[in-house]
C-alpha cells in the first residue's frame, strides 16, 4: 500500500481541514502529521480506497476513511490519542 499521493490528499481536503484544527497536532508535511517530536499519523491509497495510519500505544493503527462514517471515527481516535500523547508529555 502506497503512501497518499497529491491527488489523493485533494479527494481527502475537508478531512485534512479538520484535523488541521485539532490542537497539539503539527502537518510537517502535506498528509503528515506530527504530535511533538513523534510521527502520528499519515495517509495510504491503494485500489481498496484510503487509509490513514495513526500511532496509538506506540504502534499504528489503521482506519479507513471512505465515508463521512470512517472520518469521523477517525477524528474521535485522534482527538484521543492526542490527549493521551499530551496528558504523558
Amino acid at each position: 500500500m502506497k503512501h497518499a499521493g497529491q491527488r489523493a490528499l485533494d479527494a481527502l481536503q475537508p478531512l485534512l481541514k479538520e484535523l488541521r484544527a485539532i490542537p497539539g497536532l503539527v502537518e510537517r508535511k502535506r498528509g503528515v502529521f506530527y504530535c511533538g517530536a513523534t510521527a502520528f499519523l499519515h495517509f495510504h491509497e491503494d485500489p481498496t480506497g484510503f487509509f490513514a495510519d495513526l500511532k496509538c500505544d506506540g504502534d499504528f493503527e489503521r482506519y479507513p476513511v471512505n465515508t463521512p462514517a470512517e472520518s469521523a471515527r477517525l477524528l474521535r481516535s485522534v482527538r484521543a490519542a492526542v490527549g493521551t500523547v499530551k496528558s504523558a508529555g
